[in-house]
């Protein structure tokens, strides 16, 4: 396959805003990792294992904590893993940023999301329950390739073009929610998670796909999506916010000191 070579206009008028925006956009990223770290409690949640004791097929298994994972580092994590791509293309990156734009690209999105959206996720199915590692692991996996697939969309269809790579990281954007959907419901238990973890599901379930229908608007080249730079600057405005829903959402849950 051959990467697109699309023209974008990217004045210099316009991407000097660009470069503003997103220095102040890793601005606000950074500070709000700075003040979870400072300001939460040290709750973690342990990453478990199962290993089979016995033949295969017999219920003899040994459960054990790998290890705890915090909380705050993790909210922390993707809040600075944004902030760092955003000062990055403000800065030593610029040149290849504008590059990228103007062939209606840019890959350090694509890079920064299957990381932080990938660790997102991870941390919202561990509030549920889900703590095994094997299953973190897949779920940080097909996230990340539920990203790729909005990567190769981009990099390699035209506007207006096919909208196969799309719609394959649609079908595996959705496996997470699943998964954590099934642990919310809780079939066959009288378990039930508390109030705050429903409205994460909820909350992070509609800015999710709302950054799917972000790119969705922009192959179909719906109003002012047309122009790229437009997309551009939602996703920029969707990553805070959907980072800040779920950074103090978390805290507000389970790392407020008592």
């Amino acid at each position: 396959m051959t990467a697109l070579v699309s023209t974008v206009s990217v004045s210099d008028r316009e991407f000097g805003r660009l470069r503003t925006y997103n220095w102040i956009m890793g601005g606000l990223h950074a500070i709000q990792g700075l003040l979870i770290l400072v300001l939460a409690t040290d709750f973690t949640l342990p990453v478990t294992a199962s290993f089979l004791q016995g033949p295969p097929g017999t219920s003899e298994t040994e459960s054990v904590v790998l290890f705890d994972l915090s909380v705050a580092g993790g909210v922390a994590a993707f809040l600075f893993l944004s902030a760092l791509f955003h000062f990055i293309i403000a800065s030593v990156g610029a040149g290849r940023y504008r590059d990228q734009l103007a062939r209606g690209q840019n890959q350090f999105r694509w890079i920064e999301y299957a990381l932080s959206s990938s660790l997102m996720i991870v941390l919202i199915a561990m509030l549920p329950g889900i703590t095994d590692v094997a299953a973190l692991v897949a779920l940080f996996g097909v996230n990340a390739g539920m990203i790729f697939f909005g990567s190769v969309q981009e990099r390699y269809e035209e506007p207006g073009g096919s909208l196969w790579p799309f719609w394959l990281g649609v079908v595996l954007g959705g496996v997470p929610w699943v998964a954590i959907g099934i642990y919310l419901v809780s079939p066959g238990s009288n378990a039930q998670p508390p109030a705050f973890v429903y409205a994460i599901f909820v909350s992070l379930f509609v800015f999710f796909n709302t950054f799917a229908l972000t790119q969705l608007l922009q192959y179909r080249q719906v109003g002012r999506f047309r122009n790229y730079l437009t997309g551009e600057r939602t996703y920029i405005l969707l990553s805070l916010l959907a980072k800040t829903a779920l950074a103090w959402q978390v805290f507000a849950g389970t790392l407020v000191p008592t």
